[in-house]
This record gives C-alpha cells, structure tokens and sequence, in this order.
C-alpha cells in the first residue's frame, strides 16, 4: 500500500517597509508587523478589544496582487488602516513612504492642537504614546495659533482621574467597559473638537476591573488616584510576578524603587488573566509596607515581650526557637496557603526532622462570595489564597496526611500529646479566630512565622518575621492547577526573612549542620525527584528577566 506523507505548505507572508514577515491567516497587517518587532504606530488597537481604526495614525501605503490583472501588484486607491486590513499573501506595505510619513505627522498635529502638552507633570510622561510618537512622526513645532480648548478635570470613580484634556479619544476606555466588564458606565459625549469621555449622569466608574482603564490609555487622561504624583516610571524598576493574594494566579508586573513597591500592573497571560487584573489584586499589596508590620524577631516571657537589638535578634530568637522544639512529645505546625511551594517543601522538611509524627496542616483558605465573570472572559476568583493546591501537593509528597483548617484546630483541640505548635501566616489581614485561638491554648510552645501581628502574636513564645511574595522567589499553583514560578522583587523589610530560609535556618541549628542558603530554582530541582512532584521541573512557567522602564524622551531645544 502506498504511503502519503501530510506536507504542510509555506505559510503567507507580506514585506514590511522591505522586511518579508510570515503571518497566520486571520490576522491584521498590524499584528503581523508587532509578532515580527516592527513598530507601527497606533492608539485605538488593543489586543483586548474591537478594532475600530479611529485614530488613523496607522495607515499605511499597501500594495496587493491583483487576480484580475496576472497578479501584478498595484497600490491600494488610498491610504489604509493597518489594524483593520487583513494580511494577504504577497502584500508589500509601506509605512515610511511619503504619503505614510506626512499622514503620520497630520494625525499628530490634529491631535496635539489642543493638548495641554504638560508632560513635565503628567505621571504617564516616560510610557505615553503620544510623547513618544510625537518625537519619531511629529512636527517640530505647531502651526496652530488659536486659543485651545481646556477640558475640566473630573473625579469619574473610586480609583480613577480623568484629564480631558490630555484625552486622544481613542476610546479604548468606553470600548473596555461595554465589552470586558459589560458595566458601561463610560460614554462618548459631545462633537467635533469638544467631543470628551464621560460617564453617564448619576453613575461612576466602580466596576471590579476598573483601573485597567488607567493601563488602557495611551496618554495621560485617565490617572490612578493611587500612584499619582508618586514616582516617576524611568526611576522604577519592573519585576515580573504572580498576584500573592488570590487563587486566581493573574500574571503581575511589580514596579518598586529602592525598595519600595509603588504599583502592580497586569502582564498579558492568554489562558489566565488575559490582558487584565481585578482592583482587588492592583490594590490589595499595601499591607507588605503596613506600618504596623512586625519586621524584627521578638521573643516573650510569661511576664514581659522584650524587643533585642537588631544585631542580637535572630541569633537570640533562634536560640529560643530551637530549644523550644526540642521535646518528646507531639509536634503541630500549620503551613499557609499564601506561602509558596518552596517554603511549604522546607517547611515540611524541617517539621518530619523533628517529629517524624508530626501533625501537619494547610492554614485557612479565606472566601469571598463566589467567583465572577465577566463578557471579556475574566473571572474575579472568591478563593483569596494563592497557592492552597500547591502547599497541599508539596507536603503530600512528603508522606504527610494534610489537615486543613478545621482538622488541624480539632487536632489542637483534642490531642494532649501536642506540646510545640509552629504557626505560619502571612495573610493580608486577621486570620486567627477566637476559636483557633483558644484550641492553641496557653501552655504549648508557640513558635509563629507571620508578618503582621494577630491575635497570637503576643501569646507566641517566638515571633519570627516572614517575608511576602515580593520579597522572595518561589512557585504558585493557581485554582486551575498551573503552576507559576515568581521572582524577588524587592528586598525583604528590615530583618524578616522567607519562610524557607527560616526552616533551613532552623533545621540546621536542630541537626548542628551549617546554615545553608534559600534558592528557589533548586529546591524545585529537589522538589522535582520526588516522583509526584516532577510537574515542578517539566509544567512550571518561569518569568522574564526583570526590566528596567528607559525613558524614550530626550532634551531637544525650543
């Protein structure tokens, strides 16, 4: 019998300002020129959203076979929007072309006529498109002599500015709440050069994704109340991440400086978080630099809570830690589900070298109602833990029967033979109950790992200060079970220390060995010759590198 082999054709392809560039069917001239790194410019397009091709900055001069005439190329009768044309094999478009080139620079002149181009105090001055395509497609200088017209500034919801000014109306904000969040509190209003964005009488902007608006636009019209007039962009540094505080596993970019964390934006991710994040995770970070924080090792009698000096702290809180542990009967710990993989490995590691019998359970999974949807296809998740899946997973592989929450406290409650209990938190608020409190009793050596104080922290015979997603690498297993791994974005606060680094710390004082130092990529490595835990080696997504925002404008002379 003759055998046939499926050969799969050459794809299509177009030539770009004289670069050949294969492409997909079904897609626009414009993404085909952003997959090949070719920069057209544009302001209405967004991945995320319908095309409308209103900002026309990206026409392009497009010439195309013609079946009717031997397939010879011929130009296009007129200028064409590159996000709205679809690719055609054989295509050869023209971006820097004369006709291309002085279409760029009228659109930019139409749109800065009556722009207050204030950008030495516009907080999107360093990542504005406008800025930047006004020094590569703009005019030197305006021909435009009239008065402009001035846009009041509005207060449109809880998180959101809008100058309307600076506005384009590239209309990626009205788009964005008709067809993501379906709340459609935004509005175009008005005609011709008083056209404005608005939102409807009575209704502000007060969905659960709303300050993805503020990441939307390409200028500086819509502002977030929250990081405005806080630091300029070229100063922060980017560090890729996972959002540390809900099941959902949204894809993050943390923007700090020196050490201090002054936003969160989304990273597109297709099959998670798309090209968005909720206002819960964009907002819910603050408490890494709450003031009341505990940031030192602190120890307790049974009549005072001394604070030692910094110098002595660790050594003198694990010197108690370890003598705590020390002890024939029962061991309980709790692990969190807002630590990572790699703490809970450690963790569980440390537990099973002190009491091979150990008692050992997943913390509290907190919810909020249930989970929802939107028509743009994300979902708030009501799960507010990040990685309940993966710390269960890692200490089952250890041979653990994992308790949750209600087991462990029963547990405690019940069995007499506990006499040392390790807590670890790390929750953004409140998360010991009245009734847990009380099954941890008085009498038990408490040893807790936390970073802002709760109701036990006074009754902990050691207080070890932990470290927050940010300040550590690590690995998350979000409510669909993909795991992603996370870098340190920051520094950890004063003397706190990873989770993972405190158990290694506290294993090696136990077992006289010399302290070995945290890396996450190895303890997945280690992780991953368990046999149910090689996911941690084969499935886990790694972030990029950290970027570092450059500044695109440069001192030109007036």
């Amino acid at each position: 019998m003759a055998r046939f082999t499926s050969m799969k054709g050459p794809m299509p392809s177009i030539t770009i300002n004289g670069r050949p560039a294969e492409f997909e069917e079904g897609q626009s001239i414009l993404e085909v020129a952003l997959a090949q790194e070719q920069e057209i410019p544009h302001y209405c397009w967004h991945p995320g959203l319908s095309v409308v091709a209103n900002c026309r900055i990206c026409l392009a001069e497009i010439w195309a076979p013609n079946p009717r005439n031997e397939g010879k190329l011929e130009p296009m009768p007129k200028l064409m929007p590159t996000c709205q044309t679809m690719a055609q094999d054989g295509q050869v478009v023209y971006t820097d072309s004369p006709k291309a080139v002085a279409n760029q620079r009228s659109v930019m002149e139409l749109l800065l006529i009556n722009h207050p181009v204030d950008c030495p105090v516009c907080d999107q001055a360093g990542e504005c498109y406008l800025q930047d395509y006004a020094y590569r497609y703009g005019r030197a200088s305006s021909r435009f002599e009239e008065e402009k017209i001035k846009q009041p500034k509005k207060d449109i919801g809880e998180h959101v500015l809008l100058y309307g000014d600076r506005c384009i109306m590239c209309t990626r904000c009205v788009r964005f709440t008709r067809e993501v969040t379906g709340t459609e509190e935004l509005m175009v209003q008005g005609r011709g050069a008083t056209e404005e964005i608005d939102v409807f009488p009575g209704k502000g902007l007060d969905n659960e994704l709303s300050g993805n608006v503020v990441d939307l636009c390409p200028v500086g019209a819509l502002l977030d109340k929250d990081f405005l007039f806080a630091q300029r962009v070229w100063f922060m540094t980017k560090t890729p991440s996972i959002d540390g505080i809900t099941a959902s596993g949204d894809n993050i970019s943390v923007e700090h400086n020196n050490g201090t964390v002054f936003r969160l934006k989304p990273r597109p991710n297709a099959s998670i978080n798309k090209w968005w994040i909720s206002d819960e995770i964009r907002y819910g970070w603050k408490f890494i630099h709450d003031e009341s924080r505990h940031v030192m090792p602190m120890l307790r009698s049974r009549d005072e809570w001394p604070s030692p000096k910094a110098a002595e702290a660790w050594t003198a809180s694990m010197e108690a830690a370890t003598k705590g542990l020390k002890s024939d009967g029962r061991l309980a710990m709790m692990v969190s589900p807002m630590l990572s993989c790699e703490d809970a490995w450690h963790l569980g590691q440390m537990a099973l070298s002190i009491d091979p019998q150990a008692v050992i359970g997943v913390g509290p999974v907190p919810f909020n109602g249930e989970d929802k949807s939107f028509p743009g296809g994300y979902t708030v998740r009501a799960e507010k833990a990040p990685n309940a899946r993966g710390v269960r997973r890692v200490l089952s592989a250890l041979g653990i029967d994992v308790l949750d929450a209600v087991g462990m406290e029963k547990a405690l409650s019940s069995n007499t033979s506990i006499d040392r209990v390790i807590l670890t938190g790390n929750y953004p608020s409140e998360w010991v109950t009245p009734s847990f409190a009380d099954a941890v009793g008085q009498e038990r050596f408490l040893l807790l790992i936390d970073t802002l104080p709760n109701s036990l922290t006074s009754r902990a015979d050691v207080f070890l200060p932990g470290a927050t997603w940010m300040e550590k690498a690590g690995t998350f297993e979000n409510v669909d079970g993909i795991l992603q791994s996370f870098e340190q974005a920051i520094e950890p606060v004063d003397y706190c220390k990873s989770e993972a680094q405190i158990a290694m710390d506290l294993q090696s004082a136990l077992s006289g060995q010399k302290p070995t130092v945290f890396n996450a990529a190895a303890t997945r490595q280690a992780m991953a010759s368990q046999a149910a835990l090689d996911r941690f080696v084969s499935d886990v997504t790694l972030p990029k590198v950290p970027q570092t925002v450059e500044s695109d404008m440069s001192i030109i002379e007036l």
